[in-house]
C-alpha cells in the first residue's frame, strides 16, 4: 500500500523546527509526514487486534498505549 501524507506539512514542519531545526524543506516534511504515518499505522493496526482479542470494537486509550 502507497501511503500519502495526510497530515497537515505545516504541522510537521513545525515538529522538526521544534526538534531544533533553523530551516525545512518541503520534502523533508512530507518524507517525516510518511514516516509518521506509517508508524501511526502499525500501532493502530496492533490496537485493533488487541481490541478484538479482548471482545471489543472499540479500540481505547488503553490499547493504544499497549500498541506502542
Amino acid at each position: 500500500m502507497k501511503l500519502i501524507a495526510v497530515l497537515p506539512l505545516a504541522r510537521v514542519e513545525k515538529l522538526i523546527r521544534k526538534a531544533g531545526a533553523e530551516r525545512v524543506s518541503k520534502d523533508a516534511s512530507k518524507e517525516l509526514a510518511l514516516m509518521l504515518e506509517e508508524h501511526a499505522l502499525e500501532v493502530a493496526a496492533k490496537a485493533v487486534k488487541l481490541a478484538k482479542h479482548a471482545g471489543r470494537k472499540t479500540v481505547t486509550e488503553e490499547d493504544i498505549r499497549l500498541a506502542r
